[in-house]
């Protein structure tokens, strides 16, 4: 491959940024899939990539990503996402974030970057030092803003409930098996949400000692990560990284239903057919993970409070409903339902 335009994963983008800054060290990809809705939103990765090709496909990846969660979410957003390239020693300071940032500047708010892997709050204000196009900063208690993880595990957690719902015909998650993929922010979020429901949790993270002190604070079980996917449980909830549904991996699947909060899911758009013809109901990722864009897009804006931001989150279910009933009425999978709902929003259709 030769360019960004030969890459499978490059979707008509407005802009495809590669920054490069010597004195820090900085190497970075910015993406903006479609700025149709407004400027395009979404975080930064710090991720160190065995292969910088890996880098520009998350980030094309990812920006699409967001530009179908925000349309579908009903923000005034469009879709864009950052990657940060980091050595193996995962080394940052704040001489490559004030690049990173000027970076940012220079796009001239075109994109918008938040948190996102490996970017914690103090991240974002070294950043925040060097432009003004970045959201998630830290507030005031009971403010609109900050860690966007809390408002993700809230949107995952209702549509957890809401495919429970469509698939089980229960109103609650009281007695039934969540098996977790994930013990960060979201996933942790998730379970102690769903233990409170009643539900039983099952909880793996390539971490094994912090799948273990979720696992311990909901009374729940940690298992090792090459098991979680093949557990016999009423749901399966990803929430680490992408691409793990498979063909291999869902084929061994043994649950009703796939609802979680991580970002592309599918390998492939083929993996959406294959678990629909396998009877698993299937929650789209960007459809059910946007509590946390949505809290950030509210203080970016400054178009809402708290309760502006949990009423939005609460929609979440209904477009879920929406999705799948559609694709009970054409036969179609939810993910290609999802999918061509997002890109007549973005003007794409």
């Amino acid at each position: 491959m030769h360019s960004p335009w030969d890459y499978p994963d490059f979707d008509d983008h407005e802009i495809v940024h590669f920054v490069t800054d010597r004195q820090s060290g900085l190497r970075a990809v910015i993406c903006v899939h479609s700025t149709h809705l407004g400027p395009g939103a979404g975080g930064v990765r710090f991720w160190h990539y065995a292969e910088s090709g890996e880098a520009l496909r998350d980030a094309l990846r990812l920006s699409r990503g967001m530009s179908f969660k925000n349309a579908m979410a009903g923000l005034p957003l469009g879709g864009g996402k950052a990657v940060i390239l980091a050595d193996e020693a995962r080394t940052k300071t704040p001489e490559l974030l004030a690049a990173y940032g000027r970076a940012v500047e220079r796009l001239g708010g075109a994109y918008v970057t938040a948190e996102d892997v490996g970017v914690a709050v103090p991240d974002l204000v070294e950043v925040a030092k060097h432009t003004r196009f970045v959201s998630g900063l830290p507030v005031a208690e009971g403010a609109v803003g900050g860690d966007p993880g809390p408002h993700t595990s809230y949107g995952v957690y209702l549509g957890v409930r809401a495919a429970a719902r469509r698939a089980l015909g229960k109103d609650s998650l009281e007695g039934l098996h969540l098996a977790v993929q994930g013990a960060g922010s979201v996933a942790g979020g998730l379970a102690r949400l769903a233990a409170k429901d009643g539900a039983r949790i099952s909880i793996a993270d390539i971490d094994s000692s912090r799948a273990q002190r979720v696992a311990d604070e909901v009374g729940g079980t940690a298992v090792p990560p090459d098991s979680i996917m093949t557990l016999e449980a009423d749901i399966l909830s990803p929430n680490a990284l992408g691409a793990i549904l498979t063909e291999e991996s869902i084929a061994a699947l043994r649950v009703p239903i796939v609802a979680g909060g991580a970002n592309n899911q599918l390998a492939t758009p083929a993996d959406g057919q294959r678990i629909h013809e396998r009877g698993i109901l299937y929650a789209p990722d960007y459809v059910i993970n946007a509590g946390g864009i949505i809290n950030v897009s509210t203080e970016y804006l400054a178009d809402g409070d708290m309760a502006t931001v949990r009423g939005r989150i609460e929609q979440i279910p209904a477009r879920l409903e929406q999705i799948w009933s559609e694709s009970e009425a054409t036969g179609r999978n939810p993910a290609e339902v999802a999918d061509a709902m997002a890109r007549k929003l973005i003007g794409r259709a």
